[in-house]
């Protein structure tokens, strides 16, 4: 038996979702310590390039290859349908238009946008996946799409602030916040509720399980951009009113995964 080999499992395909993660965090903090113009554009794609990247490689590592690329082809495609739509009709969002500032655009959506939606969906997807504990199908969609929709109340003002959108009829909308519609909230709700579904889906279909590896790089990703950018809202963008709420939504879900630590 002296010459008996014991295979231990490789623990570097696990760690690979963190190898865009810590530098997507770096990142987001140099964002409002630069001013507005071309340097701050070029950190603005280089945020969600690898946060969609951690997105993909997460889904990929942890649940297997269909999974990851099924969470990108699913997700880019949800967005693009529903952008387009919501540019054409101003359904579900409400009226808006995009800047020349995000670049290249497929059906008028520029690129960066489906960019976005993929790297917050697979995270919302896990977290509500953690906060059901995996237990039915609509709960963890709703709860999925609720905090889909939350980011974004966070994100919107900074980016309309950037100039990257404008709306046409901005209120109503939420105390603190006088640049987004309420509108929004609604089709950001709308559309996390079909896309949460069909997330669900295939993760169903396709992941393999147990996971392969833990959460904690597609949850920084999550919990820096909603808590790190209401920071940066109160500290350096003068958008106190977001970071108000960014804080408010995210209490519940803490308190929520502190209850499941002790119990």
């Amino acid at each position: 038996m002296s010459g008996l080999v014991v295979a231990r499992p490789d623990s570097r395909p696990a760690a690979l979702p963190w190898v865009p993660a810590a530098p997507l965090v770096l990142t987001a903090i140099a964002y409002p310590l630069l001013d507005p113009g071309a340097a701050r554009d070029a950190v603005s794609w280089a945020i969600v390039l690898l946060g969609s990247t951690v997105s993909v490689v997460h889904a990929g590592v942890s649940r297997g290859v269909r999974t990851g690329a099924g969470v990108l082809l699913v997700t880019a495609a949800t967005a693009v349908v529903f952008e387009a739509v919501g540019l054409a009709t101003g359904f579900p969002y409400g009226e808006y238009t995009y800047s020349d500032d995000l670049g290249p655009t497929l059906l008028g959506v520029p690129f960066l946008v489906p960019l976005a939606w993929l790297m917050m969906a697979w995270p919302s997807w896990l977290l509500a996946h953690r906060l059901t504990r995996g237990g039915r199908r609509a709960a963890r969609v709703v709860v999925a799409a609720a905090v889909f929709a939350a980011w974004d109340v966070v994100l919107d003002p900074q980016m309309v602030q950037a100039g990257y959108w404008t709306w046409a009829h901005p209120r109503p909308s939420l105390p603190g916040i006088d640049t987004v519609p309420l509108t929004n909230l609604a089709g950001w709700l709308l559309a996390g509720l079909v896309l949460m579904t069909l997330l669900d889906l295939l993760v169903a279909r396709t992941a393999t399980e147990p996971p392969r590896t833990g959460d904690g790089a597609a949850l920084l990703v999550l919990g820096w951009m909603t808590l790190g950018g209401a920071l940066a809202h109160a500290g350096w963008l003068g958008l106190p009113g977001s970071a108000v709420w960014g804080v408010l939504l995210a209490v519940p879900v803490l308190v929520a995964l502190a209850i499941q630590a002790r119990r």
